[in-house]
């Protein structure tokens, strides 16, 4: 699927104005890019979180497609559902066979690296035409900032605060995006709220693909994170920066990386923006920063050398 600003631009809204996230929120950001993208004919997933409640406060809602509110663990078992419905109807004749839907579940990192991933699981390996999207704000920021399995290590939360003897949360986070890739789905990315272009090229190559796609999007909660409200789109590009988010997509098993910084900035520099981590920037016995810039330059080097692997398959495989 083609991404044209220019021909996007004279296409209706489909997530109305005066929805109530918070001033600064970037999510509402994805949520108009996705649809954008995706257009009207659309169904619409979506579990329990910050973005269903900002949406869809009864009686009103912001969403002009059809819209599922499903509870915190089964957004992918229901847009699951719908989309095995669809194929039902076109069996039985009752929708045209050229008829085109596209079928999109939503979930934060509560929703979906820890509540809903069983679900997301399943309807993954059963291979649903469909496209799921996670907006990862690194908690559950809905309920009051709870750590989540993806929050970073030694970020501060209220059930992992930053105290005198625990020093933020100590696990690392589930690195999700992997796990997707290992379910061996046609489509699976990377992607952040501050690469809007690259973002929504994405959501058209998932949606254009027959089976089931996933992509996980950084998006920074400034209640959480503890930025400025109007710095949420610098943090999410300084993350990336960093490498610590990097932009990537892994397409029928190849992998290939979609920006490398030319400048690197380190990791420290992102923690600076963001009051979770300024403990660790006062003191940092444990060397926590230094742990995460090691595992960085891990990450990063195993990523370029997969889509290095990749593309001496494509070769090997066009000769």
């Amino acid at each position: 699927m083609a991404v044209s600003l220019k021909k996007m631009s004279k296409n209706p809204e489909l997530l109305a104005a005066g929805h109530r996230s918070c001033g600064g929120c970037a999510a509402p950001a994805i949520l108009r890019q996705t649809l954008h993208v995706a257009g009207p004919n659309t169904v619409i997933g979506f579990a329990t979180g910050c973005m269903e409640v900002a949406t869809t406060i009864y009686p009103y809602t912001a969403w002009k497609v059809p819209y599922v509110h499903c509870a915190f663990e089964n957004s992918a078992s229901t847009i699951s559902g719908v989309e095995a419905a669809y194929r039902a109807l076109k069996r039985r004749g009752r929708i045209p066979e050229d008829k085109k839907m596209n079928f999109i579940a939503f979930g934060g990192d509560g929703g979906t690296y820890d509540i809903g991933f069983q679900a997301l699981s399943g309807a993954l390996e059963r291979g649903h035409n469909m496209l799921y999207i996670c907006y990862d704000n690194n908690a559950y920021m809905n309920t009051g900032i709870q750590r989540s399995s993806v929050t970073p290590r030694g970020a501060a939360t209220n059930t992992s605060p930053a105290g005198s003897v625990i020093r933020g949360k100590q696990q690392a986070r589930k690195d999700l995006t992997a796990c997707m890739v290992a379910h061996n789905i046609p489509y699976v990315a990377q992607a952040s709220v501050s690469n809007h272009m690259d973002f929504m090229k994405k959501v058209g190559k998932a949606l254009d693909i027959d089976g089931p796609a996933f992509i996980n999007i950084m998006q920074p909660c400034y209640r959480g994170w503890r930025h400025k409200p109007e710095d949420s789109i610098e943090v999410a590009r300084v993350g990336v920066e960093t490498r610590y988010w990097p932009l990537f997509e892994v397409e029928n098993g190849r992998w290939k990386v979609n920006y490398k910084p030319k400048e690197v900035v380190p990791v420290e520099e992102w923690f600076k923006l963001q009051g979770r981590f300024k403990h660790l920037l006062a003191e940092d016995k444990e060397g926590v920063i230094q742990w995460h810039q090691e595992q960085i330059e891990h990450a990063w080097s195993q990523l370029l050398k997969r889509e290095a692997e990749s593309k001496e398959e494509g070769q090997k495989e066009a000769e």
